[in-house]
């Protein structure tokens, strides 16, 4: 029952820092809207995502936003039975976090339509930039890096290939 408690902290935790740093953003950076230069790479503006990640799935009407909505959720859903179910600490955390990246954006979508991002990387590789993100999208990026690493863990222990090299 703690590992649940604990699956289900870092989830309000990663809901709770996506909202807020979106409030952030709304409400006072982007007051009126800007670009904000952080870094010579790396810059805070202002886009409204009204598709999936990356900017796929573009959904301009209502049936197109209820349908991502219900396929987050149903994602979501099921996720967390898989989170339920497992006991491996890795795996836990990587779950957690796609879910409460997921809600995050479930939020926006149900509040604005749209999914509020912000953090933009503009580093080329080969003519191609990715599109701005938010912490909730970086936080479902990281949590399927988690449950590739534990799956490819798990396999090396099954086969009995040694976890390092000397």
């Amino acid at each position: 029952m703690i590992r649940l408690f604990f699956a289900f902290l870092l989830a309000l935790l990663i809901i709770a820092l996506d909202q807020g740093t979106k409030a952030w953003i709304l409400y006072d950076l982007m007051n009126p809207p800007t670009v904000v230069p952080v870094l010579p790479f790396l810059d805070l503006i202002l886009t409204w995502n009204k598709g999936v990640g990356f900017g796929l799935l573009q959904a301009h009407s209502l049936w197109g936003k209820v349908g991502l909505i219900g396929l987050a959720l149903g994602i979501s859903i099921g996720l967390g039975i898989w989170l339920w179910r497992t006991t491996d600490k890795l795996l836990l955390i990587g779950l957690s976090m796609i879910i409460g990246g997921a809600i995050g954006n479930i939020i926006d979508r149900l509040r604005f339509g749209a999914v509020v991002d912000f953090i933009y990387v503009h580093v080329y590789i080969l003519g191609y930039h990715f599109p701005a993100f938010n912490v909730a999208d970086s936080s479902i990026t990281v949590g399927v890096c988690l449950i590739l690493l534990e799956s490819y863990m798990r396999k090396k222990s099954e086969t009995g290939l040694p976890s390092h090299h000397p």
